[in-house]
C-alpha cells in the first residue's frame, strides 16, 4: 500500500491522510539525507502517532515543488526555501528552528594557495573564481550575496573572474579544495562538521570570513494539516520537533536543540530576497 501511495504522490496526486510525508533541501550528499531523515522519520512516527514517510528530493526548488504540491506536508527548509514554501501555500507556518538557526552564518573559504588569509572584514576577492551552493540556498547563495553587494558595491558577477553553483555545501568544499574555485561560499555547519570528521578537504580550503549573522533553517508546515490529521495536529508536530533530546538525532542536523519559530522571524529574509531580485 505504500509503494502505491508513493507512486501517486510521483504523479501528482495528494498524500493520503493517514501518512505524514515531509522532506528536506537537499544541502548535503543523498546517501547521508536518507540516514538522517529515516532516524527522523522513526522518531515523528512513534510521537506522533501516525505514519510518518522522508521523501528524498533533487534539489532545492523540489523541495519547495513537493510542498506546494502536497506531496510533502513538512519540510525542513533553508531561510528561503521556507519563505517561497510559505508563499506557495498561504496560511502556512514556520513551526521550528535549531536553536542555532537564530544566528545563522556563511562562512567564505579560499583555496590555501590563493594566499588569502583570515579577515574581520570582508576581504578584496576582486578578480577570484567564486562558487555559490544552490541556487536557492540561504546560506550557499542569498546571504553571501547580499554581503558581497553591500560589501563591495558590485554584483558577483563583476567583481569575480568566474562564477558558479556548486549544488550543494559539500560540493563546494570540494570544488575549493580541488582548486577548480578559489574562493567559494558555504554553511557554516557544514563545514565545521567536516572539520570534526577529520576530511581532508579542510587542509586546503580555510575560511577567511563570515557573514554577520541571520535567520536561517526552519521546519514549516502546510496549513491544511489539522483538517486532515485532526485539530492540534500542527501544534503536536511542533511540541515532538522542540522535543527532540535524542543526542544522535539533534547531532544529525546538527542542532544542539529545536526551538519554536514563526514566521515573522524569516521577514528579513523575504525582504532580501525581494531587493535581490530572486523573489517575486
Amino acid at each position: 500500500m505504500k509503494r502505491l501511495l508513493f507512486c501517486l504522490m510521483l504523479l501528482g496526486a495528494p498524500a493520503a491522510a493517514q501518512t505524514l510525508y515531509f522532506s528536506a533541501i537537499p544541502d548535503e550528499d543523498e546517501t547521508r539525507l536518507i540516514e538522517r531523515f529515516g532516524a527522523v522519520a522513526d522518531y515523528l512516527e512513534a510521537e506522533l502517532d501516525v505514519d510518518v514517510e522522508y521523501v528524498p528530493v533533487k534539489s532545492y526548488a523540489a523541495a519547495v515543488t513537493a510542498f506546494r504540491n502536497d506531496q510533502i506536508q513538512l519540510g525542513w527548509f533553508g531561510g528561503l526555501s521556507g519563505v517561497q514554501a510559505r508563499i506557495a501555500v498561504p496560511g502556512s507556518r514556520a513551526i521550528a528552528q535549531g536553536a542555532e538557526d537564530q544566528t545563522f552564518v556563511t562562512y567564505f573559504i579560499a583555496n590555501t594557495d590563493t594566499g588569502l588569509q583570515p579577515s574581520d572584514t570582508f576581504p578584496d576577492l576582486a578578480g577570484r573564481s567564486f562558487t555559490f551552493g544552490a541556487q536557492t540556498s540561504t546560506s550557499g547563495r542569498l546571504m553571501p550575496e547580499f554581503w558581497i553587494r553591500e560589501s563591495t558595491g558590485q554584483s558577483p558577477e563583476a567583481l569575480f573572474s568566474d562564477v558558479g553553483f556548486s549544488g550543494d555545501h559539500g560540493q563546494t568544499l570540494r570544488l575549493v579544495a580541488s582548486g577548480a574555485y578559489d574562493v567559494g561560499a558555504m554553511n557554516f555547519t557544514v563545514y565545521d562538521r567536516a572539520v570534526a570528521d577529520g576530511l581532508a578537504e579542510v587542509d586546503q580550503a580555510k575560511v577567511i570570513w563570515q557573514t554577520p549573522p541571520y535567520p536561517d533553517y526552519n521546519w514549516t508546515i502546510r496549513e491544511d494539516v489539522d483538517a486532515r490529521f485532526g485539530e492540534g495536529f500542527a501544534d503536536k508536530v511542533q511540541a515532538a520537533l522542540i522535543g527532540m533530546q535524542d543526542e544522535a538525532l539533534l547531532a544529525s542536523f546538527p542542532r544542539d536543540a529545536f526551538i519554536a519559530a514563526d514566521n515573522a522571524l524569516y521577514q528579513p529574509i523575504e525582504d532580501t530576497a525581494r531587493a535581490l531580485d530572486i523573489i517575486d
